[in-house]
């Protein structure tokens, strides 16, 4: 599941993870005498997301303080968001349709707490000021600078108040963001694109118009959210060199949806390497799937993230039973034929 190109002195790995939700069951089943307890939820997994260089995931709730609700207006405790750093997340999406399902004080609390963590996070903002100050979000990781940019369709028809700022999808200002992040001298430009139609294994005709108007205005990785299911990867090559990547939905990082395609998704890993010419190439991209394996201890589900591929055999089978087993297989079996239908397609 790899396309290889050539391999550089200074090398970054990228990890990119779908919508990180809590829906009621999860903080139901993760709350204690004390608080909220998420430990058990990406121990299988973290090895893989503390191995990249810098990995990415989409905030998909609030981190509101109090009044913890799932959908449709999602409010996390904090204790999900320091499980998800702990795992070894380095930058929190926090651009999508949830942004202010607990309206402006959650809004402003979600920044507060990412900031209090430590973290990099982009797409909401207290103000235009501190938008200014920190977007588009740069990092410089092994020499290779990256500009990263995230945007939302819609936040559920509820208003924003001002002076908050949530980046939606217009043209015009992604355009202007992206001159404002070319002005930053990246090595790469990176869009995080929350759009799509929930449910829907192909991209629409929006996505992909989208896609090619980020490509062509500097954007050379595009990676999508929202869907809920996984979306193709389309990776767009020249003379064998790979020149861009559009992943088009990552789908569901940890949930408590239900239904065959919804209960996993994929980590996107891509590789970046720069030649002493300061040249940025595209070396490598892959994936693996997750699934959110729920067994019942203590009289309420355990919620596991789980990969995929250690578990698509009989010991795997054994340790999830007959019928979670069988769930897994078949999204897996959906996913990869999703992800990879346009691969193999004519270099462009």
């Amino acid at each position: 599941m790899c396309f290889y190109g050539f391999g550089q002195k200074q090398t970054v790995s990228l990890l990119f993870a779908g919508d990180a939700m809590q829906h009621q069951s999860q903080i139901d089943a993760a709350k204690t005498k004390d608080g909220y307890d998420y430990s058990s939820y990406f121990t299988q997994i973290e090895d893989q997301i503390k191995d990249a260089d810098i990995a990415i995931v989409n905030l998909e709730t609030t981190l509101p303080g109090k009044g913890y609700t799932g959908y449709p207006c999602f409010g996390s405790p904090d204790a999900f968001a320091y499980a998800l750093k702990d795992a070894g997340f380095d930058v929190f999406l926090t651009a999508n349709n949830h942004s202010l399902d607990k309206r402006k004080q959650g809004l402003e609390r979600t920044i507060t707490m990412l900031d209090s963590m430590h973290v990099k996070h982009l797409g909401t903002y207290v103000d235009q000021d501190k938008k200014d100050l920190y977007y588009p979000l740069m990092i410089i990781k092994n020499g290779i600078r990256i500009a990263m940019l995230n945007y939302t369709y819609d936040t559920n028809g509820i208003r924003l108040q001002k002076p908050n700022i949530i980046n939606l999808i217009d043209k015009k200002q992604i355009l202007n963001d992206i001159q404002w992040a070319k002005m930053m001298k990246p090595d790469i430009i990176i869009a995080n694109m929350h759009w799509g139609i929930e449910h829907k294994l192909s991209p629409n005709a929006e996505q992909k118009e989208l896609a090619q108007f980020l490509i062509k205005n500097g954007v050379r990785l595009v990676i999508g959210s929202h869907p809920h299911v996984v979306q193709p990867i389309d990776i767009q090559r020249q003379n064998d060199s790979i020149q861009n990547i559009i992943v088009y939905s990552l789908g569901n990082f940890i949930s408590g949806m239900k239904g065959d395609n919804v209960e996993g998704g994929m980590m996107a890993k891509i590789d970046l390497s720069k030649d002493n010419a300061g040249v940025v190439r595209i070396d490598n991209c892959s994936y693996s799937l997750v699934w959110v394996n729920k067994p019942i201890e203590n009289g309420k589900p355990n919620f596991q993230l789980i990969p995929v591929e250690k578990y698509q055999n009989e010991e795997g089978k054994l340790k999830l039973g007959e019928e979670s087993y069988h769930k897994m297989i078949r999204f897996s079996d959906t996913a990869k034929k999703t992800i990879e239908s346009l691969w193999g397609i004519t270099d462009r």
